[in-house]
């Protein structure tokens, strides 16, 4: 295989370096925890990885358009605590459901604030969602200062444990986007996403609204960032403001551990649902190793090296042969 041909199918196969990592870990897992494949066990590890698979898939959007969204996690701090506070242990189904799609519109609209300021206003995308992102953290504690509330528990015994032919329902939740991304990625809007993040200003020359295309996916990280929100909230039955507040950085983390390059154009979703999984299994590692948890910190940063360096090592050892 010569440059051309090794550099055609890794920008075709972003996603090699991820799967390659997936199995190491997977490995490393199944020593610390031999049970990992049972089946109540990969139930439980799943709807623990479901929030956080949710959010890098739309922060997958974003950073495949040319930008960025650090605000994300404080989305789903405001979603977790209106759930929480409005629907409450004792509160009905009827209630619950209505909450969670007024949820879903306050994801989007905190997105499409975002976007308008990144997309229309031409403002630098990390400063703009640095800022949102205290803008919304401050008011998901302004809604509940204290950590309390919570959902009626037949909400979280479904999430818990429902089990669709066997399988996790988080199976379905990941099958259905990984759907849904497949259509869009042979839709106009997909080739257009890809041309944006590649290079905006050809992009605008050939005639495609880059400033939709971008505002949208400002607007599909928010309603991502509250689907994400609403699993986190069945998943611990209570309101806490900063519960978002270490999954932005998670985020990230597996949008470049999934192949997706900062910036933009190259990757997707399903490459940052596999970094998803890869840091939650990392983090099973650390806990039945008995290792201490500033090493998780460590791990993380290392892989964001490892994976941005990958492909220039092995692209210069090809080089030096």
């Amino acid at each position: 295989m010569n440059k051309h041909q090794w550099q055609t199918f890794t920008l075709h196969n972003p996603y090699l370096f991820s799967l390659l990592l997936l199995v190491i870990i997977t490995l490393v897992n199944l020593f610390v925890q031999p049970d990992m494949f049972h089946r109540d066990t990969i139930n439980n590890n799943m709807r623990v990885f479901l929030p956080l698979i949710l959010l890098a898939a739309g922060e997958a959007v974003v950073i495949l358009g040319g930008g960025i969204d650090i605000s994300v996690g404080s989305i789903v701090s405001i979603v977790n605590v209106i759930l929480a506070t409005q629907v409450g242990l004792q509160g009905n189904p009827q209630k619950m459901y209505l909450m969670m799609g007024f949820v879903l519109l306050v994801g989007m609209a905190a997105g499409a604030i975002n976007g308008f300021f990144v997309a229309y206003m031409r403002l630098q995308p990390i400063i703009t969602t640095y800022a949102t992102s205290f803008l919304y953290a401050g008011l998901a504690l302004f809604i509940l200062p204290n950590p309390g509330g919570g959902i009626p528990q037949s909400f979280s015994s479904f999430y818990r444990d429902t089990t669709p032919l066997g399988l996790p329902l988080a199976f379905f939740i990941i099958a259905l986007i990984l759907l849904a991304w497949g259509f869009v990625q042979q839709t106009r809007y997909g080739r257009y996403l890809s041309a944006v993040g590649g290079k905006a200003d050809a992009a605008y020359e050939t005639a495609v609204p880059v400033s939709a295309i971008q505002f949208s996916t400002y607007v599909a990280a928010g309603l991502m960032a509250a689907l994400s929100g609403i699993a986190v909230t069945m998943l611990v039955s209570s309101g806490n403001s900063t519960t978002g507040d270490q999954l932005t950085l998670s985020s990230i983390t597996a949008v470049v551990i999934g192949g997706t390059t900062l910036s933009g154009g190259v990757g997707g979703v399903a490459g940052a649902m596999i970094g998803a999984v890869i840091l939650g299994l990392i983090k099973n590692i650390i806990s039945f190793a008995n290792i201490d948890t500033w090493w998780q910190t460590f791990v993380n940063a290392a892989i964001i090296v490892v994976a941005l360096a990958a492909p220039g090592v092995i692209n210069l050892f090809r080089r030096k042969r």
